[in-house]
């Protein structure tokens, strides 16, 4: 993604990975072929490759710089975890900190991280492997989590220390421990440029952040939508989505409500070009990307 600005707003991404590919079957079961097949003009190859059944997904955090602050939202994988052997997920290495500091910040100058939710590609990098121990990677940041999602995630936890590939242990707990951690409800307003709004769904505290600046709206919708196709059938849940029918419910209130308001929207997945605005397409709906 290109930089995207919202009044006095800069939203860039530090991308982690471009393409990983999934079995459309498996990452949304509801999808059907034909349906695909009428779509194949613009999902090949950039967004999948229908020869092969193959989705495309991106993983990438968005640097958002408010006249304020430094924040950033969702944290990808990171580097060094334990993911149970899955391929794209385990014992990652890549430049996702240098990229952040090509951006012109350090980790010392980000204000707040904020996650969507606790899946473990979305707190990744809220820590980082120093001298065998988990440590913050932003020691001067406040790690902003809706209440509603963590406790989900500690109760889980609390059953099964290895729950989600062991996530909240390695990449929430410390930041606990750092007195970092900031719990607030789904609604949170960090100022009048940045909030949070509640999209259960996806998981039981999913919520997506809000961007305003100079009447200009955005939304980082995390994975409310993992696919443009999603857009389209927001009927069609990921396999990840913990409740698929609210997930269904959440997803076509959200492309609904932005088709209306013409949003800037910035999706956690999408390959890019990744930001877009929501079109009504007769029945249905549309992805325009901003960039060609």
């Amino acid at each position: 993604m290109l930089r995207q600005t919202l009044g006095q707003i800069c939203i860039d991404t530090v991308i982690e990975s471009t393409s990983l590919a999934v079995a459309f079957s498996e990452f949304l079961p509801a999808s059907n072929r034909e349906a695909l097949e009428a779509e194949r003009e613009w999902l090949d190859p950039r967004f999948g490759r229908l020869d092969k059944g193959l989705a495309f997904l991106a993983f990438h955090t968005y640097l958002v710089r408010t006249p304020r602050h430094n924040i950033l939202v969702d944290t990808c994988n990171g580097n060094d975890k334990e993911r149970g052997g899955v391929a794209g997920f385990h014992h990652l290495r890549t430049d996702w900190l240098d990229q952040l500091r090509a951006q012109g910040v350090a980790p010392e100058q980000i204000d707040y991280v904020m996650c969507t939710h606790m899946h473990s590609d979305h707190i990744g990098w809220n820590t980082r492997l120093e001298n065998g121990r988990w440590v913050p990677t932003f020691p001067n940041a406040r790690y902003v989590f809706a209440r509603r999602e963590f406790e989900h995630r500690e109760r889980l936890y609390a059953a099964d220390p290895k729950a989600g590939f062991g996530a909240f242990a390695d990449s929430v707990l410390p930041v606990v421990a750092s007195g970092q951690a900031q719990l607030v409800d789904s609604d949170f307003a960090l100022d009048d440029t940045v909030h949070l709004e509640p999209a259960e769904g996806h998981t039981p505290g999913n919520v997506v952040i809000h961007l305003r600046s100079g009447g200009a709206a955005g939304v980082l919708s995390g994975d409310v939508l993992h696919h443009p196709i999603q857009v389209l059938y927001p009927e069609w849940s990921a396999q990840f989505c913990e409740d698929p029918v609210q997930s269904a419910i959440c997803r076509r209130r959200f492309v609904e409500t932005h088709a209306e308001r013409g949003t800037l929207v910035m999706p956690a997945h999408f390959p890019a070009p990744t930001a877009g605005r929501i079109r009504r397409a007769g029945a249905r709906w549309r992805y325009e990307f901003v960039e060609s």
